[in-house]
């Protein structure tokens, strides 16, 4: 069983209000060891969104178009090349990337970007190809995903059903989050040519779950559930456990509201705080998840319902994801809301441990 390892001058590890007993329990089940500090294997990074990872090579997504190799310790920034123009609205650009599955052979990923052209603003999702250390855009899986001056969504995963998740904004109009005929506001589901699957929640439709703001992370435990982030409007932010079909609720609801048919979130940061949650992974019972505004890398423990901040001095989290014995995690200070540090936007990792 791997766990976390925790971080001296960065991480809170006590738990208040808990009984010696409950807090040598919690402590052995968080397995906490404080000797390490994050690694930097990437720097100077402009505007960096997804994390991408195939063996020990890393593609970095970067809004402003670029795709970054890490390898080796060497960083190369590739060309992408698109059918359409990028979007420079806020928030806009080359987001989510997810490397195919036969990615060794194909050279191929999926992407997702926000392009205008003469008939507006939109989102697509995409394939592409990469030839002589640059991608090339090869095939449109979807079209004509709501964009707008914000809330483009953007995150990309292929799911353990082996099909795959977009995560969409609202773009800025609120009401095309209930509306099942948008594509905004969703979590949506493809089968990887892009074509429909039969089993999905509503006939005829790419829509898996509605109701949703902007959200920016998606991610499954080992027993194929599936969680997202999504940022709520004043503060807020949430944590969901996504189910197909379901009404995640905005913008009847957000964080601690209820209402009948309604699914409100596993977490929600309620009005006292702000995280702007974004990329997340699972390991061992407890969610990771990238906080933008909230500036730190966030623990959710699902057994207990408790939240941690384990990283807190690094400024804004964008992206997360754990494989083997490592947590991986971008900074995103270049963006224009953050204040950069020597040397960003960084690729960071830090070592789990390994316990029985």
């Amino acid at each position: 069983m791997k766990k976390l390892l925790a971080i001296p001058i960065l991480i809170m590890v006590l738990i208040t209000g808990c009984s010696t007993e409950e807090q040598q329990i919690d402590n052995e089940h968080q397995a906490f060891a404080m000797n390490d500090v994050p690694e930097v294997l990437a720097e100077n990074l402009a505007i960096p969104w997804s994390i991408a990872k195939y063996d020990e090579t890393f593609y970095l997504t970067e809004r402003e178009g670029s795709i970054v190799k890490v390898e080796n310790g060497e960083i190369e920034r590739q060309t992408v090349h698109f059918k359409k123009e990028l979007a420079t609205a806020s928030e806009a650009g080359l987001l989510g990337l997810v490397l195919a599955p036969d990615f060794s052979k194909s050279n191929t990923a999926y992407a997702y970007y926000t392009y205008e052209d003469s008939s507006g603003q939109f989102n697509r999702i995409v394939t592409l190809r990469l030839e002589k250390n640059a991608w090339t855009e090869d095939k449109l899986l979807l079209d004509k995903i709501p964009s707008g001056p914000r809330h483009h969504g953007g995150r990309l995963k292929i799911g353990p059903d082996e099909k795959l998740y977009a995560t969409t904004g609202d773009a800025s109009v609120e009401e095309i989050a209930q509306d099942l005929t948008s594509l905004g506001g969703k979590i949506l589901r493809m089968n990887l040519d892009g074509s429909l699957p039969s089993d999905n929640p509503f006939p005829n439709s790419y829509v898996y779950s509605y109701g949703l703001r902007n959200p920016q992370g998606i991610t499954w435990s080992p027993d194929g559930t599936l969680y997202s982030t999504d940022h709520g409007n004043n503060r807020n932010d949430e944590v969901n456990k996504i189910e197909a079909g379901l009404n995640y609720g905005w913008p009847i609801i957000e964080g601690n509201e209820q209402k009948e048919g309604l699914v409100p979130p596993l977490f929600t940061s309620g009005v006292e705080e702000t995280w702007a949650p974004s990329g997340m992974d699972y390991e061992d019972g407890n969610l990771y998840v990238g906080a933008l505004r909230g500036t730190a890398l966030l623990q959710f423990n699902l057994e207990t319902g408790e939240k941690q901040e384990i990283i807190t001095s690094l400024g804004r989290i964008r992206d997360v994801l754990i494989e083997g014995n490592y947590l991986y995690f971008i900074s995103n200070n270049t963006d224009g809301r953050g204040a950069p540090q020597p040397n960003d936007d960084k690729l960071y990792r830090i070592e789990l441990s390994v316990s029985n």
